[in-house]
């Protein structure tokens, strides 16, 4: 047993050892010519400018949170929260790092041949994956194994992963939004140039936001589910098995770190060997055979471990769930309701608009009865701990799966380099190759952080009941009811603060943008070059001012519930969060990725093509959509989780003080 209890921090050990190797592959290849070097360099030190001061701002929150956890709680729940907190910072900046040097070497690769460039690119985006799955998995293996299984202690360290993964998600999205939407809107629409055209002085600004947003800030995102679904399983778990019950998760994770593994050599082996490969089918290949891999070694934990075939059931439910989940993403983002979408912008915005947001409405319907059948299926066979490990198996192989994620922002990056740095056509012909797949695996990264985040929601609600010993939830008592009315307008509230933060952010953007093609002599000739350190430094000062507000709802709102109607009502309100935060989460996801492929359907020629009048309209209509599926949509799911989290964490210690 005491290898088992160790298990979590091996594996997690032979992952990063794996993400080593990894770099040094990625690193050993060229980084392209010195425009192409330089350009690069631009966008890397920005994005590292702004982690380091967005760590900044949340590090003074961090430590705050810390004593106040070690003065009422202890100090061994303390440095379990700051440890997660600082491991999920750690998985981030690591990862964004290699991703920002990845991106010119995918431009460097793509000039030799397609193949070459999708290696790179995936290989960068596996490093951003291993890093996240192997340090979350050490970590809380690492806090499991010094306190011998302590459940308060592990709920620390998923309240900092959390914490982290909030400020990060939010502040990353308003960057990224606030330069796209200021790149897009003046340089596409008003000033009629193509995209990532160097004439442009947000498009630096654009590039950086991909990565601190979709790679940093996605990272910390999944690093936050990744560890929130073991622990919530772990917890729920040693109720009904005892110690075997406990670490199970953690050997599960473990099977998976080792299936991801193998499945990015495959990846690699497989795009070695042949000259013309499909990268869809190569990504998803990859994928495929880690989670079989996975379910194998699932079944054989099951017997030997828990000497029951229904963990491997409910686990393969769970990663069905969510594979079928990402493939109805897949389908409203990227297949037949994007050409309707499309064709729609030909009678303008509105229209656009309007079927746009139908589209969002309309793909909530499957995902929810899905995970609706996936909770009543893993309840039956195996209760409240069934539910715990559907959401586990979901996100078991989470190295590979975020690889394929981090790998778009990556390959969108390198084609903007080969843009900026003017290589030849093909080049960028092959880099939006890459990037269109990227889209999609995006999108269907989206639909896994959401079905997982709703299967640990309510394992985590469950371990709430636990804490707080509340039997039963009546909804028919007022303050549970009245808590659950709050609990579903909070995810509003939230989107509302958060798209407003990408709204005023962009329109300090846009002007400054169209100052600079006014009064920059020369510039639209291209004989000067725009001030790019001036809109960095736009959605820099946005996204830091504007990122506090929506953090610290989740933190404060169950606090403040408890006190004015008691742990009841924070029960409730948890319930509301999780309802409506999870629809919320899936329309808005959807809906702007809709609108982004409609636009991109429309540049590859249809409808009238680029600087059409459809064109325009759907320029209008990712840029209503970037703060949906970017900014406000994927982190709504951090908000139901941190929320639980918090209760879980805080509202004990508050009973115990003033009971």
């Amino acid at each position: 047993m005491y290898i088992l209890n160790l298990s979590g921090v091996i594996f997690g050990l032979i992952g990063i050892i794996f993400t080593v190797f990894l770099t040094f592959k990625v690193l050993e290849n060229s980084p392209g010519n010195e425009k192409m070097q330089k350009i690069s360099g631009a966008i890397q030190s920005g994005a590292k400018a702004f982690l380091i001061s967005e760590y900044k701002i949340l590090y003074v929150i961090v430590i705050i949170i810390f004593l106040l956890l070690g003065i009422f709680n202890g100090w061994k729940m303390a440095f379990s929260f700051f440890l997660g907190s600082t491991l999920s910072v750690a998985a981030g900046f690591f990862g964004m790092s290699i991703a920002t040097k990845t991106n010119t070497r995918t431009a460097q690769g793509a000039i030799e041949s397609l193949n070459k460039g999708l290696k790179i690119a995936f290989n960068g985006g596996a490093v951003m994956g291993m890093t996240v799955a192997s340090l979350g998995l050490f970590g809380l293996g690492l806090v499991y194994y010094l306190t011998n299984g302590d459940t308060i202690s592990m709920s620390g360290y998923a309240m900092g992963a959390s914490l982290v993964a909030l400020f990060a998600r939010v502040g990353g999205g308003i960057f990224t939004k606030a330069a796209d939407v200021g790149a897009d809107l003046v340089g596409k629409t008003e000033a009629g140039i193509p995209e990532d055209d160097p004439r442009n002085p947000a498009v630096i600004a654009d590039n950086v936001g991909d990565n601190v947003g979709d790679v940093a800030g996605m990272g910390a995102d999944l690093y936050e589910s990744f560890v929130g679904s073991i622990f919530s399983a772990s917890a729920l778990g040693v109720l009904s098995y005892n110690e075997n019950g406990a670490v199970f998760p953690f050997l599960v994770t473990s099977i998976g770190i080792l299936s991801a593994i193998i499945g990015i050599l495959i990846f690699n082996l497989n795009v070695k060997n042949k000259e013309n490969v499909d990268p869809s089918k190569a990504l998803h290949f990859g994928t495929y055979i880690a989670n079989s891999l996975t379910l194998l070694g699932a079944l054989f934990l099951s017997l030997i471990i828990l000497k029951s075939i229904y963990p491997f059931i409910v686990i393969f439910f769970g990663m069905l769930v969510g594979m079928i989940i990402g493939n109805i993403t897949e389908y409203y983002t990227a297949k037949s309701p994007i050409k309707h979408l499309a064709k729609s912008a030909e009678s303008g915005a509105a229209p656009l608009l309007i079927n746009g947001m139908a589209i969002g409405m309309e793909s909530t319907a499957i995902p929810v009865i899905l995970i609706s059948i996936a909770t009543i299926v893993s309840y039956y066979l195996m209760g409240l701990f069934g539910i715990a490990l559907a959401g586990v198996g979901m996100l078991s192989t989470l190295g590979i799966t975020l690889a394929i994620d981090a790998y778009g922002p990556i390959a969108d990056n390198a084609g903007g380099i080969a843009q900026m740095a003017e290589l030849k056509p093909y080049v960028r012909e092959r880099t939006d190759q890459l990037d269109a797949v990227g889209n999609t695996t995006a999108a269907i990264g989206k639909g896994f952080a959401i079905g997982s985040a709703a299967l640990t929601a309510l394992a985590l609600f469950a371990s709430y009941t636990k804490v707080t010993n509340l039997s039963i939830i009546d909804l028919s008592k007022s303050q549970v009811f009245i808590g659950a009315l709050i609990g579903g307008m909070l995810p509003f509230l939230f989107s509302s603060m958060a798209m407003k933060a990408v709204g005023d952010a962009a329109e300090i953007m846009v002007t400054e943008v169209r100052r600079q093609f006014k009064e920059i002599v020369g510039l639209m000739e291209g004989k000067a070059d725009p001030d790019y350190k001036s809109c960095v430094a736009i959605a820099t000062k946005g996204a830091l001012r504007k990122m506090i507000m929506p953090s610290l709802l989740a933190v404060f709102m169950p606090i403040i519930m408890f006190f004015i109607l008691g742990k009841e009502s924070v029960a409730g309100m948890l319930v509301g969060t999780t309802v409506s935060g999870v629809m919320l989460a899936i329309f808005m996801a959807n809906s702007g990725g809709a609108w982004d492929n409609a636009k991109k359907y429309i540049e590859e020629g249809n409808y009238g093509g680029k600087g059409s009048f459809a064109h325009k309209a759907s320029v209008i209509g990712d840029t209503v959509g970037d703060p949906f599926k970017d900014t406000a949509g994927p982190a709504i799911n951090i908000l139901i989780k941190l929320m639980s989290i918090v209760s879980i964490v805080v509202i004990p210690i508050l009973i115990k003080l003033f009971k």
